[in-house]
């Protein structure tokens, strides 16, 4: 079913091919006849299923390891300790386990895409080892941008607000596809993304970069965009967190966070996206963990509330897909009820995919009984079996082989023309907000750089950092660098030593991560300033940074701290391209927060 051969496909995408893909090719809804005949079939698959493995289907466990069978010992201990058994092929017979996800670093899941394809296959083994042998949904978070588990070997792309910030559907589109294509030849079927949150609040500590943007019509384009080129490779897409994590100051792992919004605000900014994806057929869609007082009055949090996942999402939005909760282990879902009657809750409410739960014992212990106890009918309980197979069918597991081939990895994930196209999509990302004097481009003079500043890791290699890499892409475009990691909080010391590595240099390019009020990142620049030395500034994360930072004579915004960003700046930096990112949300005056300092849609080019 899946297509492996999109790699050129992907560099020619265009805004023609979203617009004609806007239905979804695999979520698009089968004619009446196909999709009864359909779900006849997997009906029957259900007829053969005990209650026990019916409920097993429902959950998306974690678990440590990068084998299925035979992981570190470390990993086995972890497992044991965490989840009652050492391995996840041992999870998956105990559970009747319907679905995993992978993650990098804590879980040890992923260390290089042919490690990533043969444990799915040994998840696959296991699974088609149970007495109903269907395959499982292997799923992951592989948003790109700030939020990425596959780094080494695969294809790394914009994030969701450097795309805002390109404003091309096509690049959205492929930027889904590309990724998509790669995560299909690892095995993997499910990706929790688009990210459909509307970034409407500058202080959100959990979505932000995540967001395509704060304009929900912006927003809605993009979300649909990539639902469409996830899904044209095969991948069930899923947008998420609905009903909306764009507008909070609390992050939803930590604390349980109030929505304001007024159900017409809701209808005008956080609705638009949720309703475009499913348009474009996405096939699943993520609860978030929150109380919108609006939407359901009792205050529940929006995954255990029938009023938001029945009466809003499924009657008024219409959607007939799966709904996924978010992990099940964050605090803002834990707050109300225990970690038993959590995923009964869920269930009631209308979801049926259950994330990562704290404890698999008592969360599926929970369901079971349940459902024996008739608090949940074994008719309700089909009807969430029923989406999930239907998804595993879509995604070719019910008809195909589950199985990939080391051959696949080696001619799909990281592909050449795939890195190519990222490239060429990230250079139209980066958004010159300043350019006094046309400091930028660094004249060819100008040879001797150092480069300062925040120094964040790689969202999955730690051993690789913000300051070394972009010193690194300057140095290969002809520059003479030296560079000096400072940290998102320097010390006097450390500000002196930047200060006076800076003196007989040309320029200066600083990069900021996050800075607040008190921020001591704000003190390194103004002494960087103060040497006379030209001083460029990159943004690597928030482009709400520049509003407190004084008067730099250059500014730039790249969204993300991964390489295939850094090194795009580093080409606008170095006037190889000219920089086409427009700010896909406004930032704010720091002095001043009802004042614009720069409108959503602003961005300098060398041509201006």
């Amino acid at each position: 079913m899946q297509d492996r051969n999109l790699s050129r496909r992907t560099v020619l995408a265009s805004a023609t091919v979203v617009a004609a893909g806007a239905t979804g090719v695999l979520g698009a809804a089968a004619a009446p006849a196909v999709a009864h005949r359909r779900d006849d079939r997997l009906k029957k698959i259900i007829g053969r299923m005990s209650i026990e493995a019916k409920v097993g289907q429902l959950f998306v466990p974690y678990f440590y390891g990068t084998s299925a069978t035979s992981p570190s010992q470390t990993d086995q201990d972890r497992n044991l300790a965490e989840l009652g058994v050492r391995t996840v092929a041992e999870l998956i017979a105990k559970y009747h386990i319907g679905g995993v996800i992978y993650f990098s670093g804590w879980a040890n899941n992923i260390q290089d895409p042919h490690q990533v394809a043969e444990l799915t296959n040994g998840v696959q083994r296991a699974s088609l080892a149970l007495p109903t042998p269907i395959p499982s949904l292997v799923s992951i978070d592989q948003e790109h941008g700030a939020n990425v588990r596959i780094g080494s070997g695969a294809t790394q792309l914009p994030g969701a607000m450097a795309l805002g910030a390109g404003r091309s559907l096509a690049d959205a589109y492929a930027a889904g596809l590309i990724s998509g294509t790669e995560l299909a030849a690892l095995g993997i079927h499910q990706n929790f993304a688009p990210v459909a949150d509307v970034n409407v609040n500058p202080a959100n500590p959990v979505i932000n970069v995540r967001s395509f943007g704060a304009d929900p019509r912006d927003v809605s384009r993009m979300v649909a965009a990539q639902v469409t080129g996830y899904q044209r490779a095969g991948i069930i897409a899923c947008a998420k967190h609905f009903p909306g994590h764009g507008d909070t100051g609390q992050d939803s792992h930590t604390g349980l966070p109030v929505i304001t919004h007024t159900r017409e605000e809701w209808d005008r900014v956080d609705a638009p996206p949720f309703k475009a994806a499913i348009a474009a057929g996405v096939d699943s869609i993520m609860t978030a963990h929150l109380q919108v007082p609006s939407l359901d009055p009792s205050n529940d949090p929006a995954t255990l509330s029938p009023a938001i996942l029945q009466g809003v999402l499924r009657d008024e939005l219409g959607f007939g897909g799966v709904i996924v909760t978010d992990a099940l282990n964050m605090a803002g879902v834990r707050t109300k009820y225990g970690d038993d009657r959590v995923p009964v809750l869920a269930l009631k409410a209308g979801a049926d995919q259950l994330l990562f739960p704290p404890d698999i014992d008592v969360a599926y212990n929970g369901v079971l009984a349940a459902v024996r106890s008739g608090e949940i009918t074994e008719d309700r309980l089909d009807e969430s079996v029923l989406r999930i197979l239907r998804i595993k069918d879509k995604a070719g597991l019910l008809t195909g082989s589950p199985y990939v081939s080391p051959k696949d990895v080696d001619r799909v994930v990281g592909a050449r023309l795939h890195r190519l196209a990222a490239s060429r999509i990230a250079e139209r990302t980066t958004t010159l907000l300043v350019n006094k004097d046309r400091t930028l481009p660094l004249r060819p003079g100008r040879r001797k750089l150092l480069v300062v500043g925040a120094s964040p890791a790689f969202p999955t290699d730690s051993t690789r950092t913000t300051v070394p890499v972009l010193a690194e892409a300057l140095g290969e475009l002809g520059y003479s660098t030296t560079h000096l990691a400072t940290g998102r909080t320097p010390d006097a010391a450390t500000i002196d030593a930047a200060a006076a590595a800076a003196r007989g240099r040309d320029a200066v390019v600083v990069t900021t991560d996050n800075v607040g009020a008190t921020s001591a990142q704000r003190t390194l620049v103004s002494r960087l300033l103060s040497t006379g030395v030209p001083v460029v500034h990159l943004a690597v994360r928030n482009p709400y940074d520049i509003a407190q930072l004084g008067s730099v004579p250059a500014s730039l915004a790249s969204y993300c701290w991964t390489e295939v960003e850094l090194r795009a700046a580093a080409r606008v930096i170095a006037g190889r391209v000219d920089p086409r990112g427009k700010l896909p949300v406004p930032v704010q005056r720091a002095d001043d927060p009802a004042e614009i300092l720069f409108a959503a849609g602003h961005g300098l080019s060398y041509h201006d």
